[in-house]
């Protein structure tokens, strides 16, 4: 997987917004895509840019039923010589922390 993007999709409600959010997730089920859902966005792979724009299209209209407006913020990068994946892209930064790309906190330490 080459094309990985970082999408953010939410209603322009007051409240919660987690059911909404659910929608637009269970939207990405229908497409060929691998996802991991962060506290600020979800992040996604696929093979191309054409599918990762499908799905993220899809999730989308999925929050868009259900809301007069919706904001979504989509970041792509389409690396196109090297078949890199997220988790490679975490990994690599790791490396030279020497250590996890997070704090003890969000380990669940002190």
């Amino acid at each position: 997987m080459t094309c990985i993007g970082f999408l953010s999709v939410a209603p322009v409600i007051e409240g919660s917004m987690s059911s909404y959010v659910a929608d637009a997730v269970a939207a990405l089920e229908a497409f060929d895509v691998e996802y991991e859902t962060t506290p600020m966005g979800t992040i996604i792979e696929a093979e191309d840019s054409k599918e990762l724009f499908a799905a993220t299209h899809a999730a989308h209209e999925a929050v868009g039923e259900q809301a007069d407006r919706v904001s979504t913020f989509l970041k792509i990068d389409d690396k196109r010589t090297v078949d890199q994946q997220a988790r490679d892209k975490v990994d690599a930064v790791e490396e030279h922390l020497g250590r996890a790309a997070r704090s003890d906190a969000a380990e669940g330490g002190d």
